[in-house]
């Protein structure tokens, strides 16, 4: 599944709108939607090796950015200890 190991993210829902038309602000009608599709919203997810240093050893992760983000703030020890990872 789609998940990072670290934040939990997995994909989203929503709608992806198709519009047709001139704005009545430039001159037109306005705008009128023709159709309305469901679509996903996925993390960024990254296949990722790290290092940690407390373990002295390496971890594999899929983890998302925004999580990458976190564990370099954080730490990455005491974040995988929180979301528990080890």
């Amino acid at each position: 599944m789609r998940r990072c190991d670290l934040t939990k993210k997995k994909p989203l829902t929503g709608h992806s709108i198709s519009r047709r038309g001139l704005s009545k602000k430039s001159g037109g009608v306005g705008i009128k939607t023709t159709a309305i599709n469901a679509r996903k919203f996925y993390p960024n997810l990254q296949d990722r090796r790290l290092y940690v240093p407390e373990l002295k050893r390496f971890v594999r992760l899929r983890i998302s950015a925004n999580g990458l983000r976190t564990a370099k703030k954080r730490g990455l020890y005491k974040s995988l200890v929180e979301a528990g990872v080890i």
